[in-house]
């Protein structure tokens, strides 16, 4: 990552995979979640609104991937049913008010 926030798209590679030029809908319409769990003693990723449940799993990284997978799933089945995606939970601006509660 340079000085702007930037990442080198080979870092990104390295990280989560081949970058996807286009990036569906869904997925960013939808936030997607990856926390510590003490219970669990593993990440935990979820997609509130879109799936019930989620992953888990002890790299957050892989947690991530997983996680986009399952959007990517969970976003095709509403498709192929027919089906209307639920509203969208991004552009909340979830993560400052999350820091409000920490």
């Amino acid at each position: 990552m340079d000085m702007n926030g930037i990442v080198d798209a080979r870092q990104f590679e390295r990280s989560f995979g081949p970058y996807r030029s286009h990036v569906d809908e869904g997925q960013r319409e939808n936030v997607k979640i990856v926390e510590w769990s003490d219970e669990d003693q593993c990440y935990v990723g979820s997609a509130p609104g879109l799936v019930y449940g989620g992953c888990h799993g002890l790299d957050e990284r892989a947690v991530f991937a997983e996680l986009c997978e399952i959007v990517d799933d969970a976003i095709a089945l509403y498709k192929a049913d027919g089906r209307q995606l639920p509203p969208r939970t991004s552009g909340r601006d979830l993560a400052n008010k999350l820091q409000h509660v920490a």
